[in-house]
């Protein structure tokens, strides 16, 4: 049922005052009074308001361009939010300040968000070309004792091959220990070997 339908049906026969249908159906009491005096049922329309170019879309290329250039500077080298707004004012950006900060507000946050230099492991190798490897920490009960391992994995990147050694501290004897031990065992060195974290090899 439309508005109008039913501003009339509570005032014209339930007797309910203008201003009360008018609360109920969310309109105001002058717009309900006119509708009220209208000979037929065509509910009014109004047409849509099409959205206003903000004052500051010509400028937006040239913040960009500011943005952008700051991001590659060091922090003390960047314009502040306040500099940017003065510099589009000499260019004749007569608006207040509020577009303009949120407007970098938001690019920055864009920018913080956006997905960073895109790194990835080739996933097919050759027989011999790679291993990794990396420790993790594990929990064992020695002796009726909860004691921490650390153990290092060397895993071969094509046949999935692996070799686990657990230590009792990280060190870098542990760590030339650790593969010197999966050597012998896979029979070779691989060309090359991939860290997770190249502080694990440091």
């Amino acid at each position: 049922m439309g508005t109008l339908s039913k501003l009339r049906r509570l005032v014209l026969r339930e007797g309910v005052s203008v201003r009360e249908a008018a609360q109920r159906v969310g309109i105001a009491r002058n717009t309900a009074s006119r509708w009220l005096a209208l000979g037929d049922m065509v509910e009014p329309r109004y047409r849509r308001r099409m959205p206003s170019t903000s004052i500051l879309e010509p400028y937006k290329e040239q913040l960009v361009l500011w943005l952008k250039a700051d991001a590659h500077r060091g922090k003390r080298d960047r314009r502040t939010t306040k500099q940017i707004f003065e510099g589009i004012r000499e260019l004749g950006y007569g608006g207040s300040k509020g577009p303009v900060y949120e407007y970098c507000k938001h690019w920055r946050d864009q920018q913080k968000n956006a997905p960073r230099h895109a790194g990835f492991v080739p996933l097919s190798f050759e027989l011999g070309e790679a291993f990794q490897f990396d420790w993790s920490c594990e929990y064992v009960f020695v002796e009726g004792l909860r004691r921490r391992l650390e153990v290092a994995h060397i895993k071969l990147a094509a046949s999935r091959a692996f070799l686990m050694v657990a230590y009792y501290a990280q060190s870098h004897e542990m760590l030339f220990d650790a593969h010197r031990r999966a050597f012998e065992v896979f029979g070779g060195v691989p060309k090359r070997g991939i860290y997770d974290n190249m502080k694990t090899a440091c």
